[in-house]
């Protein structure tokens, strides 16, 4: 039987979406959901380290988000918006982006961007249109300065300068995502320190958040929603932990956050072993789906009719999770992107 998007809606009073971050990283709340008893608890995620167990490994994804979000001027003089999604693979400096104006541009057109940029708008395709941005010298370090982090529309508030620090994981290493991978937002490294003393392995994959996270589900038959493809890359030493211990059973495969575990889930083998490599992920995670190689997930609570909730819904049980998130709304858990955690093993 086809799921139904109408089948992941909970109802969540606005005043639980977080706008702002907790006053510490690790400050958050932590609910743990148990898969095989559904129960419930509650921790500070400050305390994390006591779900962990020597031999555990715990995968995250050190993508760093790019300030995306660009204000400028059509060479006509209109207002216009670019949100960079994603870096095309050719010379120079050619993105697919999302573009807000007051009428659609043409081909050919020029918008004109602070730090000296200038974007010649090329061509449409669905939603994305592709634009070739000048000077390409520098353009990291122009873009860096000219644009805005890209916090979700759920934070009805401009992007601050706080914000270039805390919509960033502290392992953040390579720059590419549009949004960050907010489970990892919780630790500190003194957090991850008193993981690793656990005699728990940390290692990193890197998968570049795009439009494939955060672009609303538009069909109620969820057998007809295609996800964007967004590029990953898996490290030899990350492939060759989790392969140890899918073949031994020395440990848990741990994924913080839902980008890492659709990384590892889209490259894994029946076995569940991964192969080292990069590639684009365009898996679609919902209930019904058997999970090859994430034994455990931390994760932040996620909106209704989502493809996150679909995800975690199938690694939880739908009715499982849909009662921990109303039980999430009953003690005012915050939610979203700087809200509150849940673990679930």
């Amino acid at each position: 039987m086809s799921m139904r998007l109408s089948d992941f809606d909970y109802n969540l009073p606005p005043e639980l979406i977080a706008q702002e971050p907790a006053v510490r990283r690790d400050a958050s709340r932590l609910m743990t959901l148990e898969r095989a008893s559904g129960r419930l608890g509650e921790t500070e995620f400050s305390r994390i380290a006591d779900c962990f167990r020597p031999g555990d490994l715990l995968v995250l994804n050190d993508t760093r988000v790019i300030p995306a979000r660009l204000l400028g001027r059509k060479d006509t003089g209109g207002r216009v918006e670019l949100f960079l999604v994603r870096r095309q693979p050719v010379d120079g400096e050619c993105w697919r982006c999302l573009i807000r104006a007051s009428k659609p541009p043409r081909p050919g057109s020029l918008i004109l961007l602070p730090e000296g940029l200038t974007a010649e708008v090329l061509g449409r395709e669905d939603d994305l249109w592709t634009v070739s941005f000048t000077p390409t010298e520098g353009f990291a370090e122009r873009l860096d300065r000219a644009g805005e982090m890209p916090l979700p529309p759920y934070i009805r508030r401009p992007a601050g300068r706080d914000d270039r620090e805390r919509y960033q994981t502290v392992f953040s290493r390579e720059a590419g995502a549009v949004a960050a991978p907010t489970a990892g937002l919780h630790f500190t490294p003194g957090l991850l320190e008193e993981v690793r003393s656990r005699g728990v392995e940390i290692l990193p994959v890197t998968l570049h958040v795009g439009l494939g996270t955060f672009l609303p589900v538009r069909v109620e038959n969820l057998d007809e929603h295609r996800m964007h493809r967004e590029w990953y890359r898996i490290p030899p030493e990350t492939a060759a932990a989790v392969n140890a211990r899918k073949r031994e059973g020395s440990g848990r495969v741990i994924a913080l956050g839902t980008t890492t575990a659709r990384t590892l889930e889209h490259a894994a083998a029946p076995d569940g072993t991964v192969p080292a490599g990069v590639g684009e992920a365009d898996i679609f995670i919902r209930p019904g789906y058997l999970f090859r190689t994430v034994d455990a997930l931390i994760t932040n609570f996620h909106l209704p009719q989502s493809t996150l909730l679909m995800l975690v819904a199938a690694f939880a049980g739908r009715e499982q999770i849909l009662h921990a998130y109303d039980e999430a709304v009953r003690r005012r858990f915050r939610f979203f992107s700087y809200g509150d955690a849940m673990m679930i093993f």
